[in-house]
C-alpha cells in the first residue's frame, strides 16, 4: 500500500476545515483578551475563585504539588516542548529529507513563542499573589507560555501522524499523550498558583488558532509551489 510522502499535499476538505476552526478560534481568542484587557468583573471573579480554591489544595496536598512542579518544570516546560520539536525538524530533515515541512513546523513554533511575549509584554496582566505560594514564575500572566507551545506541539505532531498514515495503535497512544500534556500542564499552572485560569484557556485558544492557521498555510505553501491539492 503507498504510503504519501512526509511533503505530500493536503486535501482541499482539510484546508477549508482549518479555515473555519481558524476563524472560530480567532474570534474566542479576540473575545476572551479583551475581557482579560478590561478586566471585565465576572471573569476576574471566578479567576479569584477557582485559584484560590486550587491554591488551597496546594497548600494541604504537598505531595501532589511536587509531583506538579515536576511535570511543569521538566516534563510540560515550553523549553521541553521545543526541543520535542526540534528533534522532529531534525528527523524530517534526515530521514525524508522533507524541507518544506520541518522549515513550516520550526516557524510555527519559532511564531508562537514570539507570539506569546508579545502578548504578555502588551497585557501585562500581573499573576497571583500569594502570602504562602507553593511555586514561583516570572514575566507577565497571560497568556500562559505554557499551554500555548504544549497546544502548538502537539497539534502539529499529531497532525502531522494523522495526516501522513500512522498506525492506529501510534495514533491512539499520540492522542492520549497529547490530551494529557495539554490538559495536564494547564491544570498544573492554575494548581502552582502562578496562573490564572482564563491565562490557560487564553494558551488553549491561542495554540490552537496558531495550528489550524499553520495548516492552512501548509496547504498554501504546497500550492505556491506548484503541487497539487
Amino acid at each position: 500500500m503507498h504510503t504519501p510522502s512526509v511533503d505530500s499535499p493536503a486535501r482541499p476538505r482539510e484546508h477549508r476545515a482549518a479555515t473555519r476552526c481558524a476563524g472560530l478560534l480567532a474570534v474566542c481568542s479576540v473575545l476572551l483578551l479583551s475581557l482579560v484587557v478590561v478586566r471585565w468583573h465576572p471573569l476576574i471573579t471566578v479567576d479569584g475563585d477557582i485559584s484560590g480554591t486550587a491554591h488551597r489544595w496546594a497548600v494541604d496536598e504537598p505531595g501532589t504539588t511536587h509531583v506538579f512542579r515536576i511535570l511543569t518544570d521538566w516534563v510540560w516546560d515550553p523549553w521541553t516542548m521545543r526541543a520535542l520539536c526540534a528533534v522532529v525538524v531534525v528527523w524530517l530533515v534526515w530521514r525524508h529529507a522533507a524541507w518544506r515541512t520541518a522549515l513550516w513546523l520550526a516557524a510555527t513554533c519559532a511564531l508562537g513563542t514570539l507570539l506569546q511575549q508579545s502578548l504578555k509584554a502588551v497585557v501585562d496582566r500581573p499573576r497571583p499573589v500569594w502570602t504562602d505560594p507553593v511555586d514561583s514564575a516570572h514575566y507577565a500572566a497571560y497568556p500562559s507560555g505554557h499551554a500555548l507551545t504544549a497546544t502548538v506541539v502537539c497539534g502539529l505532531l499529531l497532525w502531522l501522524l494523522h495526516r501522513h498514515g500512522a498506525g492506529r495503535a501510534v495514533w491512539r497512544t499520540a492522542l492520549a499523550v497529547s490530551a494529557l500534556s495539554v490538559v495536564g500542564v494547564g491544570l498544573t499552572r492554575v494548581w502552582l498558583g502562578v496562573h490564572w485560569p482564563s491565562d490557560v484557556i487564553g494558551g488553549w485558544l491561542l495554540g490552537a488558532l496558531l495550528v489550524a492557521l499553520a495548516v492552512a498555510a501548509h496547504h498554501i505553501l504546497l500550492r505556491s509551489n506548484g503541487l497539487p491539492d
